[in-house]
């Protein structure tokens, strides 16, 4: 049965890669690519476990597949990951300038000043999101520019 299921979700993918859209509340993924429905919680929590379940979020950030965009650098595969995981709190701490993930994301990243990080991130919110769409790989890019 389970190989049932995992065939069937493979046929799905392939077959709606071509016009498949990423939700940016969820991100990219086979989640995102087969389940087309984000009008509820549910969907968005479904699509989300999808896009988390067997790293194909994680697989699809970093290999450029499955509706992702792959960021010109990826840093590592766990900040590439978090940063897909955690969009919209991201923002909102770097906007304020400091929180936890935004210090995880510094740990991630082997920063050293957390507190000089979170600033630059902060002084920089309008280029790191530099639109209303921006999704992980152009956050990750424009962080990294500023990380240096």
């Amino acid at each position: 049965m389970k190989k049932v299921l995992i065939s069937i979700a493979a046929v799905a993918a392939l077959s709606t890669a071509g016009f498949a859209t990423v939700n940016s509340q969820t991100g990219c993924g086979l989640g995102s690519q087969i389940i087309h429905d984000d009008s509820s919680a549910v969907m968005l929590a479904l699509q989300a476990t999808t896009n988390g379940t067997l790293g194909n979020q994680t697989f699809g950030v970093t290999s450029g597949t499955s509706g992702c965009k792959k960021s010109k650098l990826v840093l590592n595969e766990r900040a590439a990951e978090f940063v897909a995981s955690n969009m919209d709190q991201l923002s909102r701490e770097i906007a304020i300038g400091h929180g936890e993930s935004v210090s995880t994301l510094a740990e991630l990243l082997n920063v050293q000043d957390k507190a000089a990080f979170a600033s630059a991130l902060q002084a920089n919110y309008n280029a790191i999101y530099s639109s209303d769409k921006a999704d992980m790989a152009t956050v990750l890019d424009n962080v990294s520019t500023i990380a240096g």
